[in-house]
């Protein structure tokens, strides 16, 4: 039903290269893709690598993402990942998930953005909207993003994991917002809640 609904799921945060997408995720956290793409390009053209993010202050940068919410914690994450880039990775962004995680402002679920979809490596990122999916859709009954993660790196085959957290982000926002969702009129509730209830 993904593949019939979302047949193409692209990348919604705009990025150019593993660094730029790094910057852009941690800045999504509560926070829109909309709202993440208005403000990077300002940010990314005075600084679209670690060596020169790392010449701007943390002050600078928080003014610059302030739209993006939770400036002031983002903003020593942004830094103080860059430094550690320069000074432990020669500026590269470490194609690793212990050390993705390790970084500043860097969890789980920013790590497995960036090893999926920029070094095609399978991971499955779970935010609140792909739990509160998974959970409403009965694919999971994790109380927490963890489990959630789990049972559905066990129901769907890894080769899709990449195209599916994906595409279950742009159904959600399509068909089953979390407010003002009519079940009626998903498909994907439609079709479950019917067979709940005859069931």
């Amino acid at each position: 039903m993904l593949d019939k609904y979302i047949p193409e799921a692209p990348v919604p945060l705009h990025h150019k290269d593993a660094y730029t997408l790094l910057i852009s995720v941690l800045l999504s956290a509560q926070c829109t893709d909309e709202r993440v793409n208005k403000t990077t390009p300002y940010l990314f053209k005075l600084a679209d690598n670690p060596y020169d993010m790392i010449k701007l202050s943390v002050d600078e940068i928080r003014e610059i993402i302030k739209p993006c919410g939770l400036s002031p914690m983002k903003s020593k994450g942004i830094y103080g990942l860059s430094k550690i880039l320069v000074e432990k990775y020669n500026g590269e962004v470490p194609a690793s998930f212990e050390a993705l995680e390790a970084l500043p402002a860097t969890g789980h679920k920013t790590a497995s953005v960036v090893m999926t979809q920029w070094f095609g490596i399978p991971a499955f990122p779970v935010d609140t909207h792909i739990h509160r999916l998974a959970y409403r859709w009965g694919l999971s009954t994790g109380k927490n993003v963890e489990q959630t993660e789990k049972d559905l790196k066990r129901l769907i085959p890894q080769e899709k994991w990449n195209k599916a957290h994906l595409q279950i982000i742009y159904y959600g926002r399509k068909y089953c917002p979390a407010r003002g969702h009519n079940w009626t009129e998903c498909p994907i509730c439609s079709k479950y809640m019917r067979r709940t209830l005859r069931d």
